[in-house]
């Protein structure tokens, strides 16, 4: 029986982050993956093929474009599903590369199989052959991450009724699309497929989808889709998904329903932790597979089991993983930590991106604290400008106390990476007087700052004295 200082199951963000961080701290490290390349979802049905299809879709189509040139305006006219494959294939193949080579440098193993607990550091891993192999582990952790929510009244056959999973492999583009589910992943897919001019119905049983990002934001996102001929229905539950004449329908609880090409229900995930055994050393997972941990070491109720990534829930980000895989391994090691910072951002690769750090409004005025907002639209920057850009905006909110800034969102091209700027001033501690006294370059999307901060500077009253 071969002994680790440390065994990680899963080789996601969680995982692979964890692993590298205990072998640079000089323990001996197992990665046990269950698929045939390490990854995890995150690279291979999840975080990595959405954003390379999104950016796939958007240059075929020549989405960026069509502010100048109109929204007939196309790079390729024909676009196939073998078109968007073709370079998520060639994505996959590099990350996969670069994970194997990071894994290789620091001296990691892998072992690929199923892993399930025989006991409370040992694992039992059954090989693709049929092999079985046990392996035991001084520290565990578990990334194992979620799978799609699959209801056995959903029938799902992978060409025409598909799960968030089998979209990245999709056989054929649809002429139309029904979606299922207003969470990240379903606004994701079907504004893409909407950017491809696929007709698309989204179907949210809440009143309204992305209920944690600011509602300002969230009314001008909706605006945007509508605009563009995407059908939305709020407030509908789904009755039933059943074939007529070989075609999927859905029909929703008010009696309407829903024919399409085809149908994707990405309402929800669930850990993927049934597997583990996880009865046999003590650990107990909610409705949804999802693990309990201490937030500050990601220790489970057995101490020297961890969880780490999507298998313990909110928030879910790939980024936040890494950052408790990370955490998790410096804590097995003995490492001091310090407090992760307070506020980090949330991206949504839509079409249009949304980002997100900080309290939304609706947060402010709960926490009763007097605040003024101030608007930045892309349209108002030269160099929104020169990119065509007739739709996107910037939210910031101040304190009227301090002047500190609480939380900034964006809506629009480039909103993932400009979130950033806004990070750092919220995490520093930082007031509106930074942006109005700092130079920002000219033409750029982040002068939207600045426009923004002198919005609410002129509403704002004067500083005494």
């Amino acid at each position: 029986m071969t002994q680790y200082d440390a065994i990680v199951i899963g080789s996601g963000p969680a995982g692979r982050r964890a692993a590298i961080q205990a072998a640079k701290g000089g323990m001996s490290v197992l990665v046990v993956e269950k698929g045939r390349r390490v990854g995890g979802v995150s690279v291979h049905t999840g975080t990595i093929p959405s954003k390379t299809l999104r950016e796939t879709v958007l240059n075929l189509t020549g989405w960026r474009e069509r502010g100048f040139y109109g929204s007939a305006y196309r790079v390729k006219h024909d676009i196939q599903a073998k078109d968007l494959m073709a370079r998520l294939h060639m994505t996959l193949d590099h990350e996969v590369d670069v994970l194997e080579h990071q894994f290789a440098r620091n001296g990691v193993q892998t072992m690929f199989g199923m892993g399930r607990f025989a006991g409370p550091h040992e694992i039992e891993i059954t090989l693709d052959n049929g092999d079985i192999r046990v392996v035991t582990g001084g520290r565990i952790l578990i990334a194992v991450g979620t799978r799609p929510y699959r209801p056995a009244d959903v029938p799902f056959n992978g060409t025409s009724v598909l799960d968030s999973d089998e979209i990245v492999e999709i056989p054929r583009l649809p002429r139309s699309l029904a979606v299922i589910g207003g969470g990240v992943i379903g606004v994701e897919y079907a504004t893409i497929f909407s950017a491809l001019d696929v007709a698309v119905t989204l179907v949210e049983s809440r009143e309204r989808f992305l209920e944690f990002v600011d509602h300002e934001l969230i009314e001008d996102f909706t605006h945007q889709l509508r605009d563009r001929g995407m059908a939305i229905r709020f407030g509908s539950a789904v009755s039933k998904i059943e074939f007529r004449n070989d075609q999927p329908v859905v029909t929703l609880e008010n009696g309407r329903t829903i024919r399409s090409d085809m149908v994707l229900y990405a309402a929800g995930r669930v850990g993927a932790t049934d597997s583990l055994n996880l009865g046999s050393c003590g650990i107990e997972t909610d409705d949804r597979g999802r693990i309990k941990v201490d937030p500050n070491t990601f220790q489970t109720a057995i101490p020297h089991i961890y969880a780490a990534g999507d298998a313990i829930g909110f928030p879910s980000l790939a980024s936040t993983s890494m950052e408790q895989g990370r955490i998790a391994a410096c804590h097995a090691l003995g490492l001091p930590m310090p407090p992760a910072p307070e506020f980090f951002p949330y991206g949504i690769y839509a079409v249009p991106e949304i980002s997100t750090v900080g309290m939304s409004e609706e947060e402010v005025r709960r926490r009763g604290i007097h605040y003024e907002c101030g608007i930045a639209r892309f349209r108002e920057t030269s160099r929104g400008h020169i990119m065509g850009l007739n739709t996107g905006m910037m939210k910031l909110i101040f304190s009227l106390k301090t002047r500190r800034l609480l939380g900034a969102h964006i809506v629009g091209e480039g909103a993932t990476e400009l979130v950033h700027i806004g990070q750092a001033v919220l995490n520093l501690k930082g007031t509106l007087d930074y942006f109005i006294e700092n130079t920002f370059n000219y033409p750029t999307l982040a002068e939207a700052y600045k426009i923004a901060a002198l919005d609410a500077w002129n509403r704002m009253p004067p500083t005494p004295g």
